[in-house]
């Protein structure tokens, strides 16, 4: 999953790359070291870094090594402009792309479950590219119908204002089962590639809506890491925190 995820920032150029969430940080830290050398990074704080900051304790003569200043008036500089591409951890997405973190079933005024609310989803999902990181991928995390609260805009036409489309660009979403896009028609959510001894049947299953991919449409297996990527996500998390994403950590061939 960090390793594919990595990948969504492979041709992107000089962008800033946010990482929201263990996965996320550690695969925009391999993006930088891999792939894509002109990704800028920050260290979670104020300042820009030539290396990514790895997760968890530190030794107590770690220093950051910082390049440049990133307070939070840049960050929004870029991320008006178009230049970032952030990679954020939903706890619902619908057919749309739309995504909610802030509370689940009930009433707004009184749901059923209250997560962390919209916080910065609004305005953090327009004008910039965006991908998702689902590591529990099922009915509930890929709903029917509409996500419970909309906090993050998609390509759902009932919610359009004009000139709106243009400035929502989404990317991906690596699961633990597959890497999916929003590459079918009217930017319907299609598979891209499957994770290894998952099948199309398998994902359709655990997704509430109507995938864009045709039956018995043949599709590549997801690339495994090389042995660098996995050197370079052992750097970047020391402390293993990646063991957590997925209950159980599984491994990577189901």
């Amino acid at each position: 999953m960090i390793a594919a995820a990595a990948r969504a920032w492979r041709d992107d150029g000089e962008v800033l790359a946010t990482g929201i969430g263990t996965g996320p940080r550690i695969a925009a830290g391999l993006a930088r070291l891999a792939h894509n050398p002109g990704l800028l990074l920050t260290d979670g704080e104020a300042y820009l870094v030539e290396t990514p900051v790895p997760l968890g304790p530190r030794e107590a003569d770690y220093q950051v090594r910082a390049s440049g200043w990133m307070g939070y008036s840049r960050v929004f500089d870029c991320l008006w402009g178009g230049r970032r591409h952030a990679l954020v951890m939903p706890t619902q997405i619908d057919r749309f792309g739309q995504a909610n973190i802030s509370c689940l079933g009930g009433t707004h005024a009184q749901p059923k479950t209250q997560l962390l609310g919209a916080r910065g989803f609004p305005g953090n999902s327009i004008h910039h590219a965006n991908s998702y990181f689902v590591s529990g991928h099922s009915t509930r995390s890929f709903v029917a119908g509409e996500v419970d609260m909309v906090c993050s805009v998609g390509y759902n036409p009932a919610r359009q204002i004009e000139g709106m489309r243009s400035f929502v660009d989404l990317r991906v979403i690596v699961t633990d089962l597959c890497v999916m896009d929003f590459g079918g028609v009217d930017h319907a959510i299609r598979v891209r590639s499957l994770h290894p001894g998952v099948s199309l049947e398998q994902v359709q299953a655990a997704t509430g809506f109507a995938l864009a991919n045709t039956s018995g449409e043949a599709l590549p297996e997801t690339a495994a890491p090389t042995p660098e990527e996995l050197r370079l996500i052992a750097q970047l998390d020391p402390h293993n925190l990646r063991a957590v994403i997925v209950r159980g950590n599984p491994s990577g061939r189901a």
